[in-house]
């Protein structure tokens, strides 16, 4: 499967973990053919409880924008549609996939797509960078973005274009060659010394 066929997701949520009962808040997610976006989803979803003052400041979520969104299996299963058997990214694609599972488990979903980590990849090939939040990263590669973090189509549609950018970056060293979406896993299981050499062969 090629690499730059993926969904590209973002989860906002009422805590860090769904193992201690947080839940989704939002999801956001771009769908890229061929290294295009094609299509994108963004929904709110109603926890069915209230989510605290520091997830409001941190996210602009209010109390009283998830009050009348659908609720959480609604989305998501408006959700497993748009994702079909596709691969995901994710930037720290551990918390999203986390949160994925969960409330897929809610409905019963299972899906066959893999993930990859745009964060693990920047640690990979982009280490001179200062550090690899997403923030960071945008700035650092001068990728295009609308200045609104911490909700999730934005920070999905940046992940997108960090991961179209990392694709590029791997390129250089194989100009011929079609990137895999198995190619970018080994690169982010591996060690950061053995990377280039990786890459060079």
């Amino acid at each position: 499967m090629s690499a730059n066929n993926v969904v590209v997701l973002d989860f906002e949520t009422t805590g860090l973990s769904p193992d201690n009962g947080d839940r989704a808040i939002e999801i956001g997610a771009v769908k890229l053919v061929d290294g295009v976006v094609v299509d994108s989803f963004q929904e709110l979803m109603n926890p069915g409880r209230r989510v605290n003052s520091f997830i409001e400041n941190y996210t602009g979520i209010s109390n009283q924008m998830l009050q009348t969104a659908d609720d959480c299996e609604t989305v998501m299963a408006r959700f497993a549609d748009f994702m079909g058997d596709f691969n995901l990214v994710a930037h720290n694609a551990s918390f999203d996939k986390k949160f994925l599972d969960a409330e897929f488990q809610r409905i019963n979903h299972q899906y066959s797509g893999q993930f990859a980590c745009s964060l693990l990849l920047s640690r990979r090939i982009s280490q001179d960078a200062p550090n690899h939040k997403l923030g960071t990263l945008v700035d650092y590669h001068q990728l295009p973005n609308n200045g609104v973090f911490h909700r999730a189509l934005a920070d999905a549609t940046m992940t997108g274009h960090l991961w179209l950018h990392q694709l590029e970056t791997i390129k250089q060293y194989k100009p011929q060659q079609a990137i895999s979406f198995e190619h970018i896993q080994m690169i982010t299981g591996m060690p950061k010394a053995k990377v280039i050499a990786f890459l060079s062969q």
